[in-house]
């Protein structure tokens, strides 16, 4: 016969945190928040740290990526800690040649344009390449208070896929969209790729200490819902249904609210939602059986505390005490986001989402 008081104690902390109940749709004393890129340049710290080193050295660096996440965590009293990295390492032993220029951004010096480009990608069939990340991982389980949760993450297959076809950013994604539409063979070869090395990379995340993982579609909005679920979804859902069952998944795509409902459908715990949709429109799109996140316009941090303020209110107002709602921005932390504004925000959460 088990012992209830032996089986709690054995639980870990992070189990029934705020974060990981939001998550579930259980009730919560208050709505738990946390920061995309809540580890960033607009941090002294953070750019003191990068002064020293490049950004993929800094990502390649698992003591220098769980000390800045950790600072962040320390001095914003978020409920959660995702682990630094980037999106587009995972490309690295993919064969691509990838470089974080100085003023650029990543670039990608062999994009891939046609078939044969394709056939060219490496199948990653072993994460080992990114023990780097693995390791930030379990430094960063370490090195936060027990009672957090630790998000891992990857980008999904058609913002990597954009990446690795265009070389770089892109405001239209012409060449990623003219093999999409012209050779889906190919097409799906390369997210087929992309999708299994995702999934094999978010499972070593969660078996090296994560406790829930996020995809970020950030480049999907520029395609419409028929788009999607034709060229995106099947692969997108893919990767979501080999993650480790009893690992929350938060699926976030940008940039097309119209999305929505499809990205329900390729799945996810936790639907992430950006700016451009009132949040009660989106939850009812998505669907009340799922949990959502978001959504306060990143550039509201540039403003005041007292305005800050006034739009937590208004998204809380939209969520209606619904459980399954976690606090975060449409989008990440801007550069030049006072750090006292970005405290603000967590400490408005805090007080105003207490539940009677």
């Amino acid at each position: 016969m088990t012992d209830p008081a032996k089986d709690d104690a054995r639980r870990p902390a992070w189990e029934d945190s705020l974060m990981m109940r939001a998550a579930r749709r259980q009730p919560v004393e208050r709505t738990p928040v946390w920061l995309m890129r809540q580890a960033g340049r607009y941090m002294a710290e953070y750019r003191a740290v990068r002064a020293k080193t490049t950004f993929l050295e800094l990502c390649k660096n698992p003591a220098l990526s769980a000390e800045v996440m950790c600072t962040a965590v320390e001095r914003l009293k978020v409920d959660a800690a995702i682990i630094f990295s980037d999106l587009l390492p995972i490309l690295e032993p993919m064969g691509f040649d990838l470089e974080f220029a100085a003023g650029e951004g990543p670039l990608i010096h062999n994009p891939v344009r046609s078939a044969a480009d394709v056939d060219r990608v490496c199948e990653l069939a072993d994460v080992t390449p990114l023990g780097y990340v693995m390791e930030t991982v379990t430094a960063t389980r370490a090195a936060v208070d027990e009672r957090l949760p630790v998000i891992g993450f990857a980008g999904a297959p058609f913002t990597l896929a954009s990446y690795a076809v265009e070389g770089g950013a892109s405001r239209n994604y012409l060449h990623a969209k003219a093999m999409m539409l012209s050779d889906r063979g190919a097409w799906d070869a390369l997210l087929g790729k992309l999708a299994r090395a995702v999934a094999r990379y978010l499972n070593a995340q969660i078996d090296a200490g994560a406790q829930i993982v996020q995809i970020f579609d950030s480049w999907v909005g520029c395609l419409g819902p028929d788009e999607y679920r034709r060229y995106v979804l099947p692969h997108s859902r893919a990767i979501i249904e080999a993650i480790r069952p009893g690992t929350p998944v938060i699926h976030f795509a940008t940039g097309n609210p119209a999305l929505l409902p499809v990205l329900r459908e390729a799945g996810g715990d936790v639907i992430g939602i950006d700016w451009r949709v009132r949040l009660d429109d989106a939850w009812q799109a998505v669907g009340h059986d799922k949990a959502v996140q978001g959504n306060l316009d990143p550039a509201v941090l540039l403003t005041t505390p007292d305005e800050i303020r006034r739009q937590v209110q208004t998204i809380l107002d939209q969520a209606g005490g619904r459980p399954g709602h976690i606090f975060n921005l449409g989008h990440g932390v801007h550069k030049e986001t006072p750090v006292e504004n970005a405290i603000a925000l967590v400490e408005a959460v805090k007080e105003l989402s207490v539940r009677e």
